[in-house]
């Protein structure tokens, strides 16, 4: 993508940088106003269930996953992340706001359907534009501070939701619709606030799924192979949240927790991005999977109540430590006019392995208890960190 720009704004970092990261804020500002009432909104506005909910959930994501390759592969072929950037953003936030008009659950679905259609397109395309932009050596701090702004719209948007509904005559669809103030925002920053650096080269020829993944450094596979393994065994937070509820912690507590939870994300992912900059990739995602693995024995052994919150706070370092580490690692290891496609199948192999995660969870907790189907997590955390012995500590693909 040609050489990066030298133009440095906040902490040290590319102006493109921290536009992306304001970018994800309000995005994400946007979409946590929505998101977590979307099962209230059909249960109690359109009279739908949790089928229904099922059927929109698994719909979007699946359309995500495919989507993230593709696009990134896309990017890597035209030498072009911006208009695609542009595009995921604008389609998302046109269309989430439209579910305040929903009469029925179809509606809600093609929206969802077209809100994670703006996901896929966008997500490889924004990760390789920031190694783009970025110095080698400070990749982590630059994926650090984006995961960090990112959390941070998912603390400040249910607070903004639950602001505008103790308003009287405020209702569901209205917090909807105001949701596309947020969203327009968003797109302002990146026509004003993005840049990236010009097209290095003639454009990519052949660049097909299957070609695509031929043309990744074998270290990157390996990788990928670990994060899947990883992935069988990161079921869904919602099981975390229910074990919580049923050690006897209402809702409202669950929901300040989620949101302390979500404000240890947002300081540790920047902490542990500069960390894995000065330590190394590896050390990083294995102490993060570490944590994750303790996390789920103790899930699985613990009874008390004060313990189990003490514990799922302490399982937001366990993001802190990989969710910006394991972007950084990827830029590492592949060629620059291979990034978009690495980070579409980054993507998209954490998605899809996240679907029968969740299944092989739920189907454990309900024949063999709660305490086997964590344990069983903690292991496959463990397995993973084994498979990273294989993988190069990156900076390999640079120069």
């Amino acid at each position: 993508m040609g050489t990066p720009k030298k133009t440095r704004g906040w902490l040290g970092l590319p102006r493109t940088v921290i536009a992306l990261g304001l970018v994800s804020l309000f995005t994400d500002l946007s979409s946590e106003m929505i998101y977590p009432q979307i099962p209230l909104f059909l249960a109690t506005v359109l009279g739908a269930g949790a089928l229904s909910l099922g059927v929109i959930e698994g719909v979007a994501e699946s359309t995500s996953a495919l989507l993230k390759v593709i696009s990134g592969i896309w990017s890597d072929r035209v030498r072009k992340r911006k208009p695609l950037v542009l595009a995921g953003y604008s389609l998302s936030g046109l269309v989430r706001p439209l579910i305040g008009l929903a009469t029925g659950w179809i509606f809600v679905l093609a929206m969802r359907f077209f809100d994670r259609v703006g996901k896929g397109l966008r997500t490889s395309p924004r990760d390789a534009l920031i190694a783009d932009v970025t110095d080698p050596k400070i990749r982590g701090r630059a994926y650090g501070l984006h995961r960090s702004m990112d959390h941070a719209g998912a603390v400040i948007g249910p607070l903004v939701a639950a602001g505008l509904l103790a308003i009287h005559g405020v209702t569901l669809r209205h917090v909807f619709l105001l949701a596309a103030v947020p969203a327009a925002v968003v797109v302002v920053i990146i026509l004003v606030g993005v840049k990236e650096p010009d097209a290095a080269g003639p454009m990519e020829a052949g660049s097909g799924l299957a070609i695509g993944w031929r043309k990744l450094p074998v270290g990157y596979r390996r990788l990928l192979v670990a994060l899947v393994v990883f992935t069988l065994g990161n079921s869904t937070d919602a099981f975390l949240l229910l074990r919580l509820s049923d050690s006897g912690i209402d809702a409202a507590g669950i929901s300040l927790l989620w949101s302390a939870h979500h404000l240890v994300k947002l300081g540790a992912t920047y902490l542990g991005g500069r960390l894995s900059d000065r330590l190394g990739r590896r050390p990083m995602v294995m102490a993060g999977w570490g944590v994750y693995s303790a996390v789920y024995l103790l899930f699985g052994l613990v009874e008390s109540q004060v313990g189990m919150v003490l514990i799922f706070l302490a399982y937001g370092l366990y993001f802190g430590l990989t969710e910006p580490t394991e972007r950084a690692w990827v830029a590492d290891l592949v060629p620059e006019k291979l990034r978009g496609t690495a980070f579409g199948y980054y993507h998209a192999a954490i998605g899809v392995a996240a679907l029968p995660a969740s299944l092989l969870f739920g189907v454990l907790w309900r024949c063999c208890g709660a305490s086997v189907a964590f344990l069983t997590g903690a292991g496959l955390a463990l397995a993973a960190s084994l498979l990273l012995a294989r993988v190069p500590g990156g900076r390999l693909a640079e120069g």
